[in-house]
């Protein structure tokens, strides 16, 4: 591929490659750069257009607005504004506040208010940037109360199932799009309970253009690689969140040998410890579920056996 003169070799995408990624079509991509002044891309020698990381990253960002019912032009004021930051941008702060109070209205069992919360935070935000910034923090905080006998284990699951059902409404708009794309077999680790990050991974996922087959939490290996064949899967993606997975996921390690696809190690316990999933034959997927899912995406919509 011929880059513009003086470009960096940062990774970069033709207009097919950024529509596999993200499902927007190439005619699209060129509406929003003629309307909206992005996407941004290069031109190769040849005149064609080249994507770069950034530029897909704006793609998504537009693509999620406008699937949370963002009117066009709204979306693409803040996808702009995403874009070009001012100094002292003040979303972060509004993201750590919000968080702070979901995670009030949950202990304090005010499932009204933690709703009106998320409905504030879905209008500003996108929603892969309240996964990350918002649902994951309030998770931690949540999990970190319960440890220190600050509130009860019936709090802490009153918290998850809300969680749990809003991302699974939002995992049910995004879709499992039958029949289009790779498909990803998404399961948590023998002894692993904990399945919010990974509904939130999958969520990602399936706003990326990738099937997902979400299998849940407690899933034997053995079961896993039974259904990863019989699905024709083209990747699997293993989440552990504590060590209490650690020893059954070790034990029954031997029932994956053979799948001939790869494996993708993420969660919590993988964020601590990012060996383990070469210990296990596989790749860390990354700390937080857009990145994971950056990474996924971006190996499944690789032509198979290509090499770049």
């Amino acid at each position: 591929m011929n880059l513009p003169a003086g470009r960096s070799q940062t990774a970069m995408f033709t207009a097919s490659e950024v529509e596999a990624q993200t499902g927007v079509p190439a005619t699209t991509l060129r509406q929003w750069e003629r309307r909206y002044g992005f996407p941004r891309p290069e031109r190769s020698a040849n005149g064609y257009r080249l994507y770069s990381p950034h530029d897909v990253a704006a793609i998504q960002r537009m693509q999620a607005h406008l699937n949370a019912g963002v009117p066009a032009s709204r979306a693409a004021e803040l996808t702009q504004r995403d874009l070009d930051p001012v100094p002292d941008e003040p979303e972060a702060r509004d993201a750590a506040e919000w968080s702070r109070q979901l995670t009030q209205a949950l202990i304090g069992s005010d499932m009204d208010q933690a709703g009106a919360v998320l409905g504030q935070v879905h209008s500003q935000l996108p929603v892969e940037d309240v996964l990350t910034h918002v649902i994951s923090p309030t998770l931690t905080d949540i999990g970190a109360r319960w440890e220190r006998g600050e509130i009860t284990v019936a709090h802490e699951h009153q918290a998850s199932a809300f969680l749990r059902a809003r991302l699974s409404h939002l995992m049910d708009v995004a879709g499992v799009q039958e029949g289009f794309g790779p498909l990803v077999v998404a399961a948590c680790a023998p002894g692993e309970e904990h399945e919010l990050g990974l509904m939130m991974l999958t969520l990602a996922l399936r706003r990326r253009g990738v099937r997902v087959a979400y299998l849940g939490a407690n899933v034997p290996l053995g079961d896993l690689a039974v259904f990863t064949r019989q699905q024709d899967a083209r990747a699997v993606l293993l989440a552990l969140n504590g060590d209490w997975a650690l020893g059954p996921t070790r034990e029954h390690l031997r029932d994956l040998d053979g799948l001939g696809v790869p494996l993708f190690v993420g969660g919590a316990l993988a964020n601590a410890r990012p060996e383990l999933a070469e210990e296990f034959g596989g790749v860390y997927a990354g700390p937080d579920a857009p990145r994971a899912a950056q990474l996924i995406a971006a190996h499944l919509h690789r032509p198979q056996g290509g090499t770049s």
